[in-house]
């Protein structure tokens, strides 16, 4: 599985030695930042597989605060960093979606990992919203305005994902990123993955796990609020 079959526009800043990339993709990622070598190999199941149905899919790296989005066709349109909840963990806890942003705890405050299907929809309190997961709330969406406590732009535009945690749980990208990319790929609508922090991929992705003979998977480790 080589970058180009999924990931051809990321080529280019990952290695220098390899062929040119086929597609151009907008590229927001840090010069010296890599993409894992697991959202390359799932990058090439879902479109090997046909796991996306024919969708523009997207792969969130909640490690490396990555968001890599592809079109239907399985060619990359587009790399960003990008903001995740500000909790460790691969679960939403239960009631949280009806919670006020201010009420959610700390420990609560996770991205959720796993395969979801998501789409445009309404929310209470930001309009018309990309729901990766409506049943715990979670939006991609850009920087929301303020937040000035937060950093979130500081710590959007840093070199190290090492920041990137700050949400409530949803995913923030750059306003440029998500109005040129995030916005034209899944206006019918698509299909998300996101990568655990504490589950195994095995767990989380069991026939891409199959697919790839894991056996180290199982050692990898009311009202609804959009603008978490």
């Amino acid at each position: 599985m080589t970058l180009a079959v999924a990931c051809s526009g990321v080529v280019h800043a990952r290695d220098k030695d390899a062929p040119a990339p086929t597609v151009t993709a907008a590229d927001e990622l840090p010069a010296d930042q890599k993409v894992s070598e697991t959202v390359i190999e799932l990058a090439g199941w879902v479109v090997a597989s046909k796991d996306n149905q024919g969708y523009p899919f997207a792969i969130m790296d909640k490690a490396a605060a990555q968001v890599l989005v592809f079109g239907g066709d399985g060619k990359l349109r587009g790399a960003a960093p990008a903001l995740f909840g500000s909790a460790i963990g691969d679960h939403s806890a239960p009631g949280v979606a009806k919670l006020a942003l201010s009420a959610i705890p700390g420990h609560d405050r996770t991205t959720p990992a796993g395969r979801f299907i998501g789409g445009y929809g309404p929310s209470d309190d930001a309009g018309r919203v990309l729901w990766v997961d409506y049943d715990s709330a979670v939006s991609l969406h850009p920087l929301p305005p303020g937040s000035p406590k937060e950093k979130r732009a500081e710590r959007l535009a840093s070199s190290t994902p090492d920041d990137n945690r700050v949400t409530h749980g949803c995913i923030n990208v750059s306003p440029a990123f998500y109005q040129q990319i995030v916005q034209s790929t899944f206006e019918k609508g698509g299909v998300f993955y996101i990568l655990p922090d504490k589950d195994s991929i095995a767990k989380t992705f069991p026939a891409f796990a199959q697919s790839r003979g894991d056996a180290q998977g199982d050692a990898d480790a009311g009202t609804q609020h959009a603008s978490k």
